[in-house]
């Protein structure tokens, strides 16, 4: 019994797309096997944020598509103790192979999210097939089309930079299926199918997608000058694929806008200059075998470059084709090292990591122009020598950079080889086996060499998350145990496997890491003390009693630190749980309060927050291991360089001692007998969170020693009095809800009988709060709505920024689309049903 999709592999182009998929799936594959990569071998591939953010990320969706998670799509409760989830899904998993994650088994996400990256790097593949013989048949040379399109999706970009931002990937599939839905709009066909395509391009990443339309754009404009017509018709299809773009756009802005605001209204990030790379290391990185952070990777393999090197010396084709489409590959070139074009293709903004996220643009220009080198007729010996020549040039001028391995030239010399040797017995048709297998053999052998060279390389560059494993099981299982939501919250610990453990593991807790942690939230934490690292972007959970009474945290999961994250020292420590009182989600503050601001102080700002004075925050004194004081730097704080020192303090009775230190690098101990805790402070990237050292009462010594220069706050000891700290919470216990529902998108609290002041939710007041139909207030940076008395009900509902306005806008992209698809059908069934005019017929006379 035929299957519905074997007539459709029956077409030479589906064959070849069908193949390039495959075949880059197997070397792919075959790459991270030899570099004992998971799920081939012990080696994590969880890089960087791969395993920081976008394997929590994955989890989340699993919760989400299985109704597991706390809030939905427009709110999520896991995070930051609140945070908008509508930009994040738009920037991390609003691909369609996402979904892909819903089909494994929840505690094997890794691999979930390594089956998606596979089949998006396969479908890469596919579509540039498919738009290869779409620009130029080639008949009979399909299979080529096939080779040079799996080199496309293995390109240095793919197998180096994109593998472990799996989003990036879709950016990869974009470029061919943005090109083809040009190459329709030129020809007039199926409009409806192209702007479709622009959609789901700029659903799938909008990030790569702007670059990709942009170098689709650049692909029909020289199209458009090459083909054979008038310059109306040039300009007619010219509207017809800004129509398209536009239209496919706007249908993607409801997730586009919030996305665009939710960036808006982020912690700033790194801001870094751009620098260009050496041409030295950009020729390398066209080669097998190299790696680097901060230069284009250009490797596509010798067959792929070394027919677009030939394109110029191949006489079969026009002479106008070849210097154009020669041309166009060195101005974009060309652009990734200038200024000005670096920031065009980067929508004005260099990016805070590789400054080269373009290049995938480049590399599918390549590879047109090499398919455009042979699809007409197989390049002749002439051809070959002047492609060959120009290649080794490039490969020579490569020979002075630092990047250059051991196995780069040999690669790169047996890969000329046998391309060389496949194009020529190619002419001959009763080679074109025996051809195909050396243009398949070059290239898998040197892209496979690449990705697993680029595995081992990235694991000795990048920091680097544990797969879910024993201590992910333990975690989770501690946090499903202790869960009382809305009830309480339940933290997963500071002791941290990622910078999103409440995604990963479950629980309701402060950590978050986002290109759109809201600015607010980070500057909230920043007052309380908490610690980030990312500058800001990525915050830790607070770990102390009276923030957790302000966010209502009354469960509070603790686990053995992960050697992944860098902790030398072991730790047995068993899974433990700890407990607290704490008020509901909503409580009642009195209205005076509201308006105070945050200072300096993180002791004093926490007071604020719960309404009561609990700490004593003494004076200090530091002294170095002379005992000669320490330098003051400013008003605030201490100058400390690597080394031991001794903070004297004096502390009421029976007080919880904790330490703030946002700057310091190092170890911190009360007393001889204290625990020593871990500081990793270093101003503005990273930021120590203040930790607990001990009890204790009267004079103490905190010992100090520096791993690197930084600074102590002059206040940078606080002396917690429980039994305050109790009284506090009883407090807000006797003015806090009664009852409290939580929603995907809102929280409805019922307060006790005449309360008056300000309901304050423990939730960051970020953009997108209303309260009984209007914007939402702020308590110190909390979600607040002043209450009079006269009613018991409160309720506040999220939307996030810009929903409204991309709903709006995709409204009328649909109507323009409708149109677009149903006024062509209307004036063609206006002419079947026009009656046509029948001539009387003469009388003869």
């Amino acid at each position: 019994m035929r299957t519905p999709s074997m007539p459709m592999l029956r077409s030479p182009r589906a064959r070849g797309a069908a193949l390039a998929a495959l075949l880059t799936v197997a070397i792919v594959c075959a790459g991270d096997a030899v570099a004992r990569s998971y799920p081939f071998g012990p080696h994590t591939r969880s890089v960087n944020d791969l395993g920081n953010q976008f394997v929590p990320f994955h989890a989340r969706l699993w919760d989400l598509l299985h109704g597991r998670a706390d809030g939905g799509l427009l709110l999520n409760w896991q995070s930051g103790f609140g945070s908008s989830f509508l930009p994040d899904f738009g920037t991390y998993l609003s691909s369609p192979f996402a979904l892909l994650v819903g089909v494994f088994p929840r505690d094997r996400i890794d691999l979930a999210v390594y089956a998606a990256t596979l089949v998006k790097t396969g479908v890469a593949a596919a579509a540039m097939t498919w738009l290869l013989t779409a620009l130029r048949r080639g008949r009979g040379r399909e299979w080529l089309a096939a080779v040079l399109g799996a080199s496309y999706a293995l390109c240095g970009w793919s197998v180096v930079e994109a593998v472990y931002n799996p989003m990036w990937l879709d950016g990869l599939i974009a470029f061919p299926l943005l090109c083809l839905a040009g190459e329709w709009a030129r020809t007039a066909r199926r409009p409806v199918w192209g702007t479709l395509l622009v959609t789901l391009a700029w659903v799938s990443n909008f990030y790569t997608a702007y670059m990709a339309t942009l170098g689709a754009a650049l692909v029909l404009v020289v199209r458009l000058l090459l083909e054979d017509g008038t310059s109306r018709e040039r300009v007619r299809g010219l509207v017809r694929a800004v129509r398209t773009v536009l239209i496919g756009i706007g249908l993607a802005a409801p997730v586009l806008i919030p996305v665009f605001l939710g960036t808006k209204h982020a912690y700033p990030g790194w801001n870094r200059a751009f620098a260009p790379a050496a041409w030295p290391d950009v020729a390398a990185r066209l080669l097998p075998a190299t790696y680097s952070f901060f230069s284009p990777a250009l490797f596509l393999g010798t067959g792929a470059l070394l027919l677009a090197c030939a394109l110029a010396f191949h006489r079969a084709v026009p002479r106008t084709e070849r210097l154009v489409w020669a041309g166009l590959v060195a101005a974009v070139a060309l652009s990734l090292q200038w200024g000005p074009t670096h920031l065009l293709w980067h929508a004005f903004a260099t990016p805070n990591g590789s400054p080269f996220r373009q290049t995938f643009v480049l590399s599918g220009l390549v590879v047109i122009a090499a398919w455009t080198s042979v699809a007409t007729a197989w390049p002749d010996r002439r051809t070959l020598l002047g492609g060959g020549v120009v290649l080794t040039l490039i490969a020579a001028g490569a020979a002075s950079s630092t990047l250059i391995t051991g196995w780069t030239y040999p690669l790169f010399a047996a890969g000329l080889l046998a391309v060389i040797g496949a194009l020529v017995l190619a002419r001959d048709g009763r080679f074109a086996v025996l051809a195909a297998l050396l243009l398949v053999g070059a290239q898998a052998g040197q892209a496979a060499a690449t990705t697993a060279y680029a595995d081992r390389q990235r694991l000795n560059r990048l920091d680097d998350y544990a797969p879910w494993g024993e201590r992910q099981d333990l975690q989770a299982a501690a946090v499903a145990r202790a869960d009382g939501w809305p009830r309480y919250r339940t933290d997963p610990g500071l002791e941290q496997s990622t910078a999103n453990d409440p995604l990963l593991v479950g629980g309701q807790g402060g950590a978050y890491y986002s290109s759109h942690t809201p600015d607010v939230l980070t500057r909230t934490f920043l007052a309380l003390g908490a610690g980030w690292t990312s500058n800001g972007r990525a915050l830790h959970s607070l770990d102390n009693p009276v923030t957790d009474a302000v966010f209502s945290v009354g469960a509070r999961v603790h686990v053995p630190r992960d050697p992944h994250q860098g902790w030398n020292r072991p730790d047995d420590r068993p899974v433990t749980v700890t407990r607290q009182d704490v008020p509901p989600l909503v409580t009642v503050r009195p209205a005076a309060d509201a308006g105070a601001g945050l200072g300096r102080s993180p002791f004093r700002n926490q007071e604020k927050l719960l309404g009561a004075s609990v700490y004593t925050v003494p004076a200090t004194t530091l002294r170095s291991a002379d005992g000669t004081d320490a330098t003051d730097e400013g008003a605030y704080d201490y100058r400390v360089r690597p080394g031991t020192y001794t903070l004297s303090v004096n502390c009421p009775a029976n007080s919880e001692v904790y330490l703030w230190a946002p700057d310091l690098f190092g170890r911190a101990q009360l007393g001889a007998a204290g625990e020593p805790a871990d500081f990793r402070g270093e101003l503005p990237g990273r930021r120590a969170g203040m930790r607990v050292l001990g009890t204790g009462g009267g004079q103490l010594a905190v010992s100090l020693r520096a791993a690197r220069a930084g600074t102590v706050p002059h206040e940078s000891v606080g002396c917690l009095d429980r039994r305050r700290l109790s009284g506090a919470v009883s407090a807000l216990q006797r003015t806090g809800a009664t009852s409290t529902e939580v929603t995907d998108s809102g929280v409805r609290a019922r307060l006790p009988a005449h309360s008056a002041g300000v309901a304050v939710l423990a939730a960051p007041r970020i953009a997108g709060w209303s309260c009984d139909g209007r914007p939402a207030d702020s308590y110190l940076g909390l979600v607040a709505v002043p209450v009079r008395g006269d009613r018991t009900v409160v309720d506040c509902t999220f939307r996030p920024p810009g929903l409204r306005a991309g709903s709006v806008a995709g409204a009328g992209a649909l109507a323009a689309l409708l149109a677009t698809a149903l006024v062509p059908w209307a004036r063609k069934r206006g002419r079947r049903l026009t009656p046509v005019p029948r001539t009387a017929p003469r009388c003869p006379r």
